[in-house]
């Protein structure tokens, strides 16, 4: 298994989106965002593939229900295997996290556990 320290973060609300990339990069990941789930696939194929992709489910133009599909059908194995975290405040995840078998957070969410996550699926920088 390749060491990678590369975060994706689809979430369409710029707030959102800016203090997770702040949050992350300041514990030593390289954080690449997009707005929505098109913006994201785009970005993958620029930015390659990374170690965790942290997921809100309710977004324009591209949602992250289609955004799942999409990797986890239409792309290649590898993007299918990349770990997901669904972070919405969509009121019912449990039908995402028996559908796709992924992790979901509950917006508002702790940054222990947002950054437990991200050092569970990605190189930490001094390791």
């Amino acid at each position: 298994m390749s060491c990678s320290r590369k975060i994706l973060v689809v979430e369409d609300e710029p707030q959102v989106r800016e203090s997770l990339k702040d949050l992350l990069e300041m514990s030593g990941f390289a954080v690449h965002t997009a707005a929505n789930g098109k913006e994201a696939l785009d970005g993958l194929d620029r930015i390659g593939e990374p170690c965790l992709i942290f997921l809100d489910l309710m977004m324009p133009v591209m949602n992250g229900w289609q955004f799942l599909e999409v990797i986890r059908k239409e792309r290649s194995h590898m993007l299918a295997t990349i770990p997901v975290v669904v972070v919405s405040a969509a009121a019912d995840l449990a039908d995402v996290q028996q559908r796709y078998g992924i992790r979901t957070l509950k917006k508002p969410v702790t940054v222990d556990v947002l950054l437990d996550l991200a050092a569970k699926h990605c190189c930490v920088a001094g390791l």
